[in-house]
């Protein structure tokens, strides 16, 4: 998979394009050291994942997901940042980033977690889980069926379609189908945002 780093920290940057380039089914495509750079670098060679710093000078992450996914939408962001607040977490999201992990985060996690954001799941870091899923009532559990209800729990563990198909014996297309109505029925736009909702309604 093609990656792009961006990040305003040089150092960040060099490390990080080092230790990612080891693994052997990861290459670093290019690194930009704000969200311009991002949107330029993509138009050049386009990523299969960016991962995004957040607070950057001339254009931040935030904005450059937003503008990234609106061209590119089967571009993968990933935030890479430092910020946990969940302002910053929501707004990243909404913006379309499908995983939001801290700079602290041990390579060999991060390379694990790339690998599984690019198949489709959700990948949130376990602190940023914390700021996002404080109870708030059991609005979920009353206004899905059985079987939305355990889609929708399978979706907020990070599975993809493919892997709650197997596990709930259905197919494919009845898990899409079945996870657009659930999305319809939030007002909620994509796996990312369910998961977080679920989570968040669910206690």
């Amino acid at each position: 998979m093609k990656i792009l780093i961006v990040d305003d920290d040089g150092l960040v940057c060099k490390s990080l394009k080092v230790l990612l380039s080891r693994e052997k089914d990861m290459e670093v495509i290019s690194t930009a050291t704000n969200g311009a750079e991002a949107i330029n670098a993509c138009r050049k060679e386009l990523p299969t994942i960016v991962l995004m710093d957040i607070q950057m000078p001339v254009m931040d992450g935030i904005q450059a997901t937003r503008q990234i996914k609106s061209e590119w939408p089967n571009v993968h962001v990933m935030m890479l940042t430092t910020f946990q607040d969940e302002k910053n977490i929501r707004l990243a999201i909404q913006a379309g980033a499908a995983g939001y992990l801290i700079k602290s985060t041990e390579v060999k996690s991060m390379s694990q977690k790339i690998r599984a954001l690019v198949s489709g799941s959700t990948v949130l870091d376990a602190d940023v889980l914390k700021q996002l899923t404080q109870p708030a009532g059991r609005e979920t559990q009353e206004k899905l069926t059985p079987r939305e209800r355990d889609i929708a729990a399978l979706v907020a563990q990070g599975l993809s379609n493919r892997e709650i198909a197997d596990q709930l014996y259905l197919s494919e297309g009845t898990i899409r189908n079945t996870l657009s109505i659930i999305l319809e029925k939030f007002q909620l736009r994509d796996r990312t945002q369910l998961a977080i909702y679920y989570l968040k309604n669910s206690k």
